[in-house]
């Protein structure tokens, strides 16, 4: 039911389910070595059909301003392929206290400095 609801909402808002997903499963007290592999997965899982969606929208009703920007999707794939090896490779050497922390202070530096760049 939960992947149910993630899966409309992040339609609804054009963002795919690991967003979403990773939250509810830390919230759940999945260990974060679980979350990780299970937030990617789906995100993958979601964000083929979610695109081609858009896609298909944008060609059938004219409306460009709803289409991928196919560039931007493409380097954010290669980037999350290389950081998700990379992390793969270094989470067996992180605590769950230690990749709690991690998740955490990464959330709050990267709200923050968001924030700071609006401002400015």
């Amino acid at each position: 039911m939960t992947a149910l609801i993630v899966g409309v909402v992040g339609g609804i808002y054009g963002i795919v389910g690991g967003s979403l997903l990773s939250p509810i499963l830390v919230g759940r007290a999945v260990p974060l070595g679980e979350v990780a592999p299970d937030a990617l997965t789906s995100t993958l899982l979601t964000s083929i059909p979610c695109a081609a969606t858009y896609a298909v929208l944008a060609v059938s009703t004219g409306g460009t301003d709803i289409a991928p920007d196919w560039i931007i999707g493409i380097s954010c794939g290669v980037g999350g392929l290389i950081g998700g090896y990379l992390g793969a490779h270094q989470q067996p050497a992180l605590s769950e206290q230690g990749l709690r922390y991690a998740l955490g202070a990464t959330a709050i530096i990267t709200t923050a400095a968001l924030y700071v760049l609006q401002a400015l």
